[in-house]
């Protein structure tokens, strides 16, 4: 097939490095171009971004000059977002308004009733929740939003054991990577030495976001899923992965946990989104060691797609605990997007 030309806004931070990065020799996809603020608009790109990776800038990107982010400078059938959520919320519609099919990882329109929240290993049917976002807007672009980066991987495990056994309710804590938090991020003198017990906004979106994911599309519109859950949110000094401490309570009388591990190893993505090129292999890895998962040692599990859990076993309050880990720029983030952008694709659903 011929390459799919694609476009990077925000493409001088930490996310947006993470697609350059991911994108580079791409099957379906080539990088048409790159925007950024004003102050890099006219630099090439090795210029005007810091590289923050521990991979080498490709070489495709060196010489690209930075263009402004606006629907004029910028032309692609695909647009991946790693703008502020301030700016997201302006420019993201005026993209899909120009046919853009815009794969966002900003939080503007996560709750948006026709954006689909989308994993494509948990929920790839609600991609077609589209159709009523372009009869609603009447546009002939789309929004397609990301979850958030600590959503993302509790989702995947939940929904395995929501499909085997279901799920009432959820108590999890996280300790988030320091890259969740862009960069420069957190201050050094914060952060050493140190457990940072808030991070604004964060409990909200992954009590509320795994149930729109989670939910059933019907007629057009998302039933949330029948879930409760209470989240505390913590920022640690490690710099990449997420790791979530969950403990769940079952619908059904809770089976032993060789029959949940079992669940957990056997979950598969649906058939719409398991064999495209992002596609985690597999979307859930179990860890059987007691100290395992860990960010430095299991982060990059799956090209860092898949999800790890581990040190599954019965919970005294609720019925089953474990932990969970993914890597939060690549599953959370930039590769999500554009595991989203590749099921928008094998659907038919971008504008010619």
């Amino acid at each position: 097939m011929n390459k799919i030309p694609v476009a990077i806004l925000g493409a001088t931070g930490s996310v947006g490095q993470r697609f350059i990065s991911l994108l580079n020799n791409h099957p379906w996809f080539e990088v048409a171009a790159l925007a950024a603020s004003d102050r890099s608009v006219g630099q090439r790109y090795s210029q005007a971004a810091r590289w923050v990776l521990d991979v080498p800038m490709p070489a495709y990107a060196k010489e690209m000059i930075i263009v402004p982010a606006s629907t004029e400078a910028v032309q692609a059938r695909i647009v991946f977002s790693a703008l502020h959520n301030e700016i997201a919320q302006e420019l993201e519609p005026q993209f899909a308004k120009a046919g853009a099919a815009v794969c966002s990882n900003a939080s503007s329109y996560r709750r948006a009733e026709d954006v689909p929240l989308l994993l494509p290993e948990v929920n790839a049917d609600h991609i077609h929740l589209i159709q009523r976002q372009r009869s609603n807007k009447g546009w002939s672009g789309c929004i397609v939003a990301n979850p958030n980066c600590t959503s993302a991987g509790l989702t995947v495990a939940l929904k395995a054991l929501d499909d085997a056994f279901g799920v009432k309710k959820v108590f999890a804590v996280s300790m988030q990577a320091l890259s969740g938090a862009g960069y420069p991020g957190v201050s050094s003198m914060d952060m050493i030495d140190n457990v940072i017990p808030n991070i604004n906004g964060e409990e909200e979106k992954v009590e509320w976001e795994p149930r729109k994911m989670l939910g059933n599309l019907v007629n057009g519109a998302i039933e949330l899923a029948d879930i409760q859950f209470s989240v505390h949110a913590n920022r640690v000094a490690v710099l990449d992965g997420h790791t979530i401490c969950a403990s769940v309570k079952l619908s059904a009388a809770p089976p032993d946990v060789q029959t949940i591990s079992q669940a957990l190893c056997a979950y598969q993505a649906p058939a719409a989104a398991r064999e495209l090129p992002s596609a985690p292999a597999p979307a859930i890895h179990l860890r059987k060691e007691a100290d395992r998962p860990q960010p430095r040692l299991d982060r990059l599990t799956g090209k860092g797609m898949t999800t790890v859990v581990g040190r599954v076993r019965k919970d005294p309050l609720l019925d089953i605990k474990f932990v969970v880990l993914s890597h939060n720029t690549i599953r959370g983030a930039a590769g999500g997007s554009i595991y989203n952008a590749e099921l928008l694709v094998s659907q038919n659903l971008l504008m010619p």
